[in-house]
C-alpha cells in the first residue's frame, strides 16, 4: 500500500513541479524580485501545478502513515524521471547527455544508498529535545543554501535553492509522519499541537525556495537537488528522530557512502545545465 501511494505521489509531484515552473517563468517579475511569488497565484497553469502538488502531499501523507519515512521518500524521488521528459514539452527544457547522465547518477546513487539496508520503522513518539535539534540543524542548513544561492545565477542558483527546499521538505515529511497520527483526534488537538505549525512553516519555506529554484528556468538541477536532499534529509531524520534502521551491521556503511557519492556527482553535473532560451524572457503581465 505504501509503495503504491508513494508512486502516485511521485507522479503528482512531477507534474506539479513542471506546471509550476511554467507559471513562475510567465510571471513578469524577475528572479530577484519576490513579487513573483504573488504574481504566480494569478497564473492558471501554476494553480494546476499547485493542485497536483497538494494531491501529491495527500498521497505522500497516506503513504507515510503506512510505511517508513526513508522508503516512502525514496520512491517519491522517482518524480525526477517523470519531470525531466515532461519539462521538455511544457517548458522546453534542454535535456541532453549531460542532464541525462546527471539525473541517472542521482537515481543510481539513491538506489545504491537504499539497497545497502532494509529500512524499518522505529519510535513514533520521539523526545522533544530530538525534534528541537533536528529543527535547528535543518534551519541552519537551509539558511546556508539561501546565503550561497543569492550569490549565484542559473543552474548553480537552481541547485542551491533546490537543495534548501529539499531540506525543508525532508523536515516537513518527518513532521507529517507524526501529524497524520493526530488527524483523528479533532480540530482542538490539531490547533494545540506543535506539528501543525511546524508543518505550515516548513511547507511555506520549502515552497518559496522551490519556486525560486524553478524561476531560474533550469529544471534539472532544481528538481534533482530538491529530490536528493529531501531523501538524504529524510534518511537522517528517519534514523536520528524515529530510530528507523537502514541496515544490519557496519558492513552496510561503505555501499551507503558510495551511493551518496554517486548521487552527489550527479548533482554536480546537473549544476552546469543550461536554461532553455525561452526562460530568459517572461511573458508580459
Amino acid at each position: 500500500m505504501d509503495v503504491t501511494l508513494a508512486l502516485l505521489a511521485a507522479v503528482a509531484f512531477a507534474g506539479g513541479n513542471v506546471f509550476q515552473q511554467k507559471g513562475t517563468l510567465e510571471a513578469p517579475a524577475g528572479e530577484d524580485d519576490p513579487r513573483f511569488l504573488v504574481q504566480i497565484l494569478r497564473r492558471p497553469v501554476w494553480l494546476v501545478g499547485a493542485g497536483l502538488q497538494a494531491a501529491g502531499w495527500v498521497l505522500q501523507a497516506a503513504a507515510l502513515n503506512h510505511g517508513p519515512l526513508v522508503v516512502v521518500q525514496s520512491i517519491t524521488t522517482l518524480s525526477l524521471v517523470i519531470a525531466l521528459p515532461l519539462g521538455t514539452r511544457v517548458t522546453h527544457q534542454r535535456v541532453g547527455r549531460r542532464e541525462t547522465a546527471g539525473a541517472a547518477a542521482v537515481l543510481i546513487g539513491i538506489v545504491v544508498f537504499l539497497s545497502s539496508g532494509s529500512p524499518k520503522g522505529g519510535n513514533m513518539h520521539p523526545a522533544a529535545s530530538v525534534w528541537w535539534a533536528a529543527g535547528l540543524m535543518s534551519a541552519l542548513l537551509v539558511g546556508t543554501t539561501v546565503f550561497l544561492g543569492r550569490r549565484r545565477r542559473g543552474a548553480a542558483r537552481a541547485l542551491l535553492y533546490g537543495s534548501g527546499a529539499g531540506i525543508a521538505f525532508g523536515f516537513q515529511a518527518a513532521v507529517t509522519k507524526v501529524f497524520v497520527g493526530e488527524l483523528g483526534h479533532g480540530i482542538a488537538v490539531l490547533l494545540g499541537s506543535w506539528t501543525t505549525y511546524a508543518l505550515i512553516a516548513s511547507a511555506l519555506l520549502g515552497f518559496a525556495l522551490m519556486q525560486s529554484a524553478l524561476k531560474t528556468g533550469v529544471l534539472a538541477p532544481a528538481i534533482s537537488s530538491s529530490n536528493a536532499m529531501t531523501l538524504f534529509a529524510s534518511a537522517i531524520l528517519g534514523t536520528v528522530v524515529f530510530g528507523e534502521s537502514l541496515g544490519h551491521g557496519g558492513g552496510q556503511l561503505v555501499p551507503a557512502i558510495i551511493g551518496l557519492g554517486i548521487a552527489a556527482a550527479g548533482i554536480g553535473r546537473l549544476a552546469s545545465a543550461a536554461a532553455p532560451a525561452s526562460a530568459a524572457q517572461p511573458e508580459p503581465a
